[in-house]
């Protein structure tokens, strides 16, 4: 009884998560934001780490920090490394090459994170695991193709490699994020602080301070609250309570949803292949969760 109530929870933090992450195209349409995206992750990275110390707070959990040992938070400075290089590189793609073509290759990290777990966390890698990333994959290359594979030209193979090297980065760090035994809310928390950190030197590097608008801060706000800060938080108990391999194709339900969102409030036209990429990506979750059953 309590395993069945344990799964439930983490199938509600990772809901959740894909809820708020399908939200970013819509949010990005509504605003746009006059900052670099050096500035933008800076900010962000700022109101992130304050809504999970906000959190930590009410969970009575911060005095914990201090226990940690140097080892620890060597450790956590290097996760957050890893999930600051994946949205570093992501905004350098998207400012430099198609943005349909870094979609695609954005979504290829829950692919990276079942070989990374089959590698590092010694999970089992099943035929049923190898088709649910293969359905999955080929559901949101349906929807954000359109159907028609031949619109994707990689001519910006430079770019585009750096932008999986991000990918490859943030599926290590959701890999690896399992093996950190210390409180999830204090974790993530750190690792927004160490993107505190690296984003100054980075904006100090290539961009310069300046102070956002208004209208920015009401995208920073609602980004590194949400979108980012709470969402980072569900995303890891989920992973705690789950296999890696077995949440990563639940991910592909993100850029459908995307999609949806966008034909909700901004009246996107409906192509019937959006709901064939959907069944893909269902199927792709049914394939993965169902269990063996043995004679």
């Amino acid at each position: 009884m309590q395993k069945l109530l344990k799964s439930n929870i983490g199938i509600i933090y990772i809901v959740l998560c894909i809820l708020l992450w399908a939200l970013i195209p819509s949010f990005a349409k509504f605003v746009q934001s006059g900052l670099d995206h050096y500035q933008y992750l800076f900010y962000s990275s700022i109101i992130s780490f304050l809504s999970i110390f906000i959190v930590s707070l009410f969970e009575r959990n911060l005095k914990e920090v201090l226990s940690y040992s140097k080892k620890i938070f060597l450790i956590l400075f290097g996760l957050g490394f890893l999930d600051f290089i994946f949205y570093l590189f992501l905004y350098f793609g998207y400012k430099h090459a198609n943005g349909l073509e870094v979609l695609v290759i954005q979504y290829m990290w829950p692919i990276f994170i079942v070989f990374l777990s089959l590698i590092i966390l010694k999970e089992d890698f099943t035929k049923r695991k190898l088709f649910s990333i293969i359905f999955g994959f080929f559901g949101v290359s349906l929807v954000i193709t359109k159907g028609d594979f031949a619109s994707l030209d990689f001519s910006q193979i430079d770019v585009l490699l750096v932008v999986m090297s991000g990918t490859i980065a943030f599926a290590l760090f959701s890999v690896l994020s399992k093996k950190v035994t210390i409180n999830p809310t204090n974790a993530v928390m750190i690792y927004f602080f160490s993107a505190i950190i690296y984003s100054t030197i980075t904006v100090e590097t290539y961009s310069s301070f300046i102070l956002p608008s208004g209208k920015d801060w009401i995208i920073i706000l609602i980004n590194g609250a949400l979108i980012n800060g709470i969402s980072y938080l569900f995303w890891i108990k989920g992973l705690q309570i789950f296999d890696a391999s077995k949440v990563a194709p639940f991910i592909f339900i993100t850029p459908i949803l995307s999609a949806f969102f966008l034909i909700l409030f901004f009246n996107e036209t409906i192509l019937p292949i959006y709901f064939l990429g959907l069944f893909f990506v269902i199927l792709s979750g049914l394939i993965n969760s169902l269990k063996k059953k043995h004679k």
